[in-house]
């Protein structure tokens, strides 16, 4: 619908089927074109100027969410290219964003230039009541929270139910920690949730099958279940 022209084409069992648009309006049925030995989809968008104030694409804004994806999908290898020749060198840009480590390599990334308190992330990659929950966390010297959380790969940027499982969690954990320990016996002040916070650098990635969001831009998740999950 935001677009003068596009096609969508699937290869699938041997086949190349097809679909054109404009503006959001079928210009034929889907039909066969051609036969493949490829499996996957193609996307080709031109946007619509009468609704965008740019077309332009942003090199960097493209890149960030290719990075940010490589990151939350271990192993999966994705290229970016311009195929727009730069004005001086004549060449082509291209970009290939690939973590073996997924989310262990996101946070040594968000990370990077800080003094480091532990040795290596943590990292924990498990299922819960049939949620898969993907946390890696590293502390370093700063005082700083730095916290990114994501459902189903979409950047939750105010939070909801994972991430509040995931400060609680936390805090219970260490909290527990240090009463067995018999850490906090000389403390003479409360040990509160944000100091276990401080320094904190964590990415908190879940999947979860039918995600209900709080308000319009799905920034927050709101399902109730994950926050025992996690």
């Amino acid at each position: 619908a935001l677009s003068t022209h596009m096609m969508s084409q699937v290869f699938r069992d041997g086949n190349i089927y097809q679909q054109e648009y404009e503006q959001g309006k079928p210009l034929y049925p889907v039909k066969i074109v051609g036969k493949t030995d490829k499996h996957g989809t193609r996307q080709q968008f031109w946007p619509d100027g009468t609704i965008f104030t740019t077309t332009t694409f942003k090199w960097e804004i493209i890149a960030r969410r290719m990075r940010e994806l490589a990151y939350l999908n271990a192993g999966v290898k994705i290229t970016l290219t311009d195929e727009h020749p730069d004005p001086e060198t004549g060449k082509t840009r291209q970009e290939v964003f690939h973590a073996k480590e997924g989310l262990k390599e996101f946070v040594r990334y968000i990370d990077q230039g800080k003094d480091p308190l532990i040795a290596d992330v943590i990292h924990l990659n498990t299922v819960r009541n049939g949620v898969p929950i993907e946390v890696a966390m590293t502390y370093n010297t700063s005082f700083n929270e730095n916290i990114f959380s994501y459902v189903n790969n979409i950047n939750t940027i105010e939070g909801g139910t994972h991430l509040t499982g995931f400060r609680r969690g936390l805090t219970s954990t260490l909290k527990k920690y240090a009463d067995d320990n018999k850490l906090l016996e000389k403390c003479k002040v409360e040990i509160s949730s944000d100091d276990f916070r401080e320094g904190l650098t964590a990415v908190i990635s879940v999947k979860v099958m039918e995600p209900q969001f709080e308000g319009q831009t799905k920034t927050k998740l709101g399902n109730n279940e994950v926050i025992g999950a996690v």
